[in-house]
């Protein structure tokens, strides 16, 4: 039986030759040793300079465009476009529905083709033009035209960013990174609530002039467009933008190749059956699939009748935006306190687990509570506790970069989990019925039950990558290898294209190790 270290140095030598004699086959192959820590940490500032700002106000962007029907609810939106029973109800998920059903699959393919940040930049345009003209709607009919048309152009951003994480930043980066953009669903949400809190204030004192949803859509729809042109300039993996040179985007690669899932180096367009075929298969994808469906369904409905539950606490509609504010601030400090603890090893689990709690505990008491004016601030008390749940669907997400391995498998995978995110949200907000208003007691019970079902599935799926971390780790002690050498084998497979399944010396990330003041530090 051969020696792996020797076949592994043979292997390299080889690989040398290789970029030697064929130059024009691609052997171009980076190591991680290949530059030092200084470089890296430049490169590192430079990037977060250039993506987190951006994703950050994208990010927020696109949550206030798909949420702020939630806040036109409570300014005649409702009487003015002449929905009755369950068409509001309908009205607010269907563009969730329609990613679901024709457009994530083949919104995926495409990006898989073509440029990420330029596509995603045209389509900002487009669904910013269409949430400026919601204002123009008048029925239930040309709402639902509407939501079909933002639903096509929207349905990509969350999965676009997944990919734009995953070429630039390490593993141990994805969370830091993305819980910093993830932030943006509050902390922009507190800069849209005030500016619509003004928009909404001006429209009641002045009766004859433009309605308050109104001037609503306009004031979303015009920030979607003006932040597309700023997307078209900045936003995209190393493959794609101007602002680093040749030799940084050797550099970003080296940085990243020991994530063994593969790099954007190679440019690989080409869409793989069998990797598929594998996403699934993979029994992981399912826990997802399933965590993420169960996060979404409370989640669905919360954003979507969240201002007309405050509402029934006996809150007028603008006391309805001003309330929430403290409750958006208080998840960026979840947000933030989130990732100072997912610094200590084996937390990043441990945390979605404790997340849910203080949500099944705050929704099962709103429906439990008498619906009395004298219980106002104690309701207000337990649907502030639900903003602890909103972490979930980030870290969530983080699988995909973190532990998905192959290009085509990676936005396999993406899909699906979009696809899950679109029923859970699609489906949470059906559980609120009119025939309920204004307390929606058995729609609160509904979702208070989902988070208890999430909690079991991110349990089970942290037990079985635990398992599978340790059945690998046992296989490469039999075979002699070094962690290193498991380490420099693992990265190899990853730049080959291959999958996370497929490739022996992948271990899959059950915890992630970071600092969110470090984070915040490298920008100074």
């Amino acid at each position: 039986m051969s020696n792996p270290a020797s076949s592994l140095s043979e292997k390299k030598s080889v690989s040398d030759a290789d970029e030697t004699v064929f130059p024009h086959v691609g052997f171009d192959e980076v190591h991680e040793a290949d530059y030092s820590e200084e470089q890296y940490r430049k490169l590192l500032k430079k990037i977060d300079w250039f993506l987190l700002p951006l994703m950050w106000v994208a990010y927020g962007v696109q949550q206030a465009d798909k949420t702020g029907i939630s806040t036109q609810a409570l300014f005649n939106f409702r009487q003015d476009n002449h929905l009755v029973g369950q068409q509001y109800s309908w009205c607010v998920p269907f563009a969730a529905s329609v990613y679901l059903s024709v457009f994530e699959f083949p919104m995926s393919y495409l990006m898989q083709r073509v440029s990420v940040g330029k596509t995603l930049s045209v389509l900002m345009f487009f669904w910013g033009i269409i949430v400026l003209c919601t204002a123009f709607a008048h029925n239930w009919a040309g709402l639902m035209v509407l939501r079909t048309l933002q639903g096509l152009f929207e349905c990509t951003i969350s999965p676009s960013f997944l990919l734009i994480i995953g070429t630039w930043y390490k593993t141990s980066e994805h969370a830091s990174r993305s819980i910093i953009w993830g932030t943006a669903n509050s902390g922009f949400g507190v800069i849209v609530s005030l500016c619509m809190y003004g928009i909404g204030d001006s429209a009641t004192k002045h009766d004859s002039g433009l309605a308050a949803w109104k001037g609503i859509s306009f004031f979303l729809g015009g920030t979607t467009i003006l932040l597309s042109f700023f997307c078209w300039f900045l936003l995209g993996t190393p493959r794609e933008v101007a602002w680093v040179s040749k030799e940084e985007r050797r550099i970003a690669q080296a940085r990243i190749v020991t994530n063994k899932t593969g790099t954007d180096h190679h440019n690989r367009r080409e869409w793989k059956t069998d990797q598929i075929l594998e996403a699934f298969l993979d029994p992981s994808t399912w826990f997802l699939f399933c965590s993420v469906v169960l996060a979404g369904l409370p989640n669905g409905g919360i954003t979507s009748f969240g201002s007309l539950v405050y509402m029934s606490f006996g809150f007028t509609s603008l006391q309805t935006i001003l309330y929430d504010i403290p409750r958006q601030a208080m998840s960026i400090v979840w947000f933030l306190l989130v990732g100072y603890f997912c610094r200590f090893p084996n937390m990043r689990f441990w945390l979605m687990l404790f997340s849910i709690i203080p949500g099944f505990i705050g929704l099962l008491a709103l429906a439990l509570l008498p619906s009395s004016d004298s219980y106002r601030w104690i309701k207000f008390g337990m649907y502030f506790m639900t903003m602890t749940t909103n972490i979930n669907g980030l870290l969530l997400w983080m699988h995909v970069p973190s532990n998905v391995g192959g290009r085509t498998k990676k936005s396999a995978v993406s899909s699906i989990m979009f696809i899950a995110y679109c029923v859970g949200n699609a489906g949470g907000s059906q559980f609120f019925r009119a025939a309920d208003a204004p307390g929606y007691i058995p729609a609160l019970v509904a979702c208070s039950i989902c988070l208890g079902l999430e909690f079991v599935f991110v349990l089970t799926w942290r037990i079985y990558l635990s398992y599978q971390n340790h059945m690998r780790d046992k296989a490469a002690e039999a075979q002699g290898l070094t962690p290193e050498q498991v380490k420099e084998l693992g990265a190899e497979n990853g730049e080959k294209d291959i999958t996370d399944r497929k490739n022996p010396h992948f271990l899959f990330t059950t915890m992630i190790m970071f600092s969110i003041a470090s984070t915040i530090g490298s920008l100074a």
